[in-house]
């Protein structure tokens, strides 16, 4: 194992770790300005009982993101700072943005917002979580603006060997970012609501087995989570189409990859199920359905999507010699992962609303009992996703500019990044179960439970 493979594990490890966390913020944060707005409104206290109560694992959630994240900007001038010197003086800017503007934005509302419950006016408290989800939100834009330049890398021009911005705007108005930003805001959105769906159907059926009524607090959550999950899991898959539409034209190697689709097909067909040899770039077993991926490329029964053998001569005579085909099978099972987790939570949670019309979600112990088991289905997802969408540009780390293999710095050795990423892995290991944790603890107490843990006990868990 040398220095680059295990900087790219510790890459993955870091990020899959941190996005663990990002979803669900950006979600939640969300959902928690609506209640309180609905509180302030209406004056009722079940909505300000439901903000403090979600705010509160919204925060403990924040925190284990905080730490995690950090992290990785380090990693750039560290492990990759190569990477760093190529495309620095454009990667730099949205992330300088993100940190100066967002983060600060979030950070410091947040703090007022769990100080403030007794300080601040009703209207100025809803406030700060509004900015606090504003914050959350527009901090996942750009650093998806800086992302999107490794996937469609525009306005920038080669000066002595490195990248440099010509035009900020176009950096901002990367068609790749308009397409990539919803998906992640409505994949938050789906999180939220399936967290709060499993949760909530977790203490009804506390209450079914009881015999006694349930409170309207978790009536009233479960009802608001199954319209939120609902329109996240189908804006999550209308928007995927969009992406792929997008991804045929920007980078159509990735989604050959996706569809272990080795020649060029015109009419496309699409695959379910595909056992391929990697090596020898071949189908051994395939089920495919005519036509199918042209309809979703191109909205039409015919069109050309290129196959994985054409597009690395391709790139061959157009970059030089080498191998630019992605890791085939984990690209395409992440891929299938991410849409089938995607339907599953989509059938969910539109059953989920069908029994909150019919009024009859507190009567449905077999439904409520699976629910808190598909809290992890958007995890899955997001992390599937992440990983296609990353894996699945490989061998270069900026698109058409960089391979990811002249990205590494030199003076790194096997040794220290191997030390490194035991180290992040064991400590974000911990910081995950902390988490759960606390999750699950505050989660299983519910409303009935004591108060709110002070704020100091949340740090204390994860000192930045």
């Amino acid at each position: 194992m040398d220095s680059l493979l295990l900087a790219r594990l510790q890459f993955a490890v870091t990020t899959v770790y941190h996005f663990f966390f990002v979803p669900l913020t950006l979600g939640l944060s969300i959902l928690v300005a609506v209640m309180e707005t609905i509180y302030v409104r209406t004056g009722n206290e079940v909505w300000k009982n439901m903000a403090k109560f979600w705010g509160k694992l919204f925060v403990i959630n924040f925190v284990m993101g905080v730490v995690t994240g950090i992290v990785q900007e380090f990693q750039f001038g560290m492990n990759w700072s190569e990477y760093s010197r190529f495309v620095g003086d454009i990667f730099g800017v949205p992330l300088a943005i993100e940190a100066l503007l967002a983060f600060f934005l979030e950070s410091t509302f947040l703090g007022l917002w769990i100080f403030g419950w007794d300080r601040l006016s009703k209207r100025m408290h809803a406030a700060t979580m509004w900015l606090v989800a504003f914050g959350s939100n527009i901090s996942a834009l750009w650093i998806l603006i800086a992302n999107s330049f490794m996937q469609e890398p525009v306005g920038y021009t080669i000066v002595e060997g490195r990248a440099q911005l010509t035009s900020f705007w176009a950096l901002v108005a990367n068609p790749n970012v308009w397409v990539q930003w919803p998906h992640v805001l409505f994949s938050g959105l789906t999180t939220a609501g399936f967290f709060i769906l499993g949760i909530t159907a977790y203490h009804l059926l506390r209450y079914i087995r009881s015999g006694e009524e349930a409170p309207e607090f978790y009536k009233l959550s479960f009802q608001m989570a199954a319209i939120v999950a609902v329109v996240g899991a189908i804006m999550v898959g209308l928007n995927g189409h969009t992406q792929a539409q997008h991804m045929v034209r920007v980078q159509p190697m990735k989604m050959a990859a996706a569809e272990a689709l080795w020649e060029t097909e015109n009419p496309a067909s699409f695959s379910l199920f595909t056992i391929g040899n990697e090596a020898e770039r071949r189908d051994v077993f395939a089920i495919r359905i005519p036509r199918l991926l042209s309809l979703l490329a191109y909205n039409r029964l015919e069109g050309e999507v290129k196959g994985i053998n054409d597009l690395n001569r391709e790139y061959q005579e157009l970059y030089g010699p080498g191998d630019y085909v992605p890791p085939i099978a984990i690209t395409y099972w992440t891929f299938r992962i991410m849409v089938g987790a995607g339907m599953l939570m989509a059938l969910l949670a539109l059953y989920a609303l069908y029994l909150v019309l019919k009024s009859r979600f507190t009567n449905a112990p077999r439904f409520l009992k699976w629910l808190p088991y598909a809290i992890g289905l958007p995890y899955l997802a997001n992390t599937a996703g992440w990983l296609m969408t990353e894996l699945g540009r490989q061998p270069w780390i900026v698109q058409g500019l960089q391979l990811t293999e002249e990205a590494i710095s030199p003076n790194v050795s096997a040794g220290s990044v191997l030390f490194s990423l035991i180290a992040f892995t064991l400590l974000y290991g911990v910081l995950m179960a902390a988490d759960i944790f606390l999750l699950a603890k505050y989660a299983k107490a519910g409303i009935e439970a004591a108060p709110a843990p002070a704020p100091e006990e949340i740090v204390e868990v994860a000192p930045i």
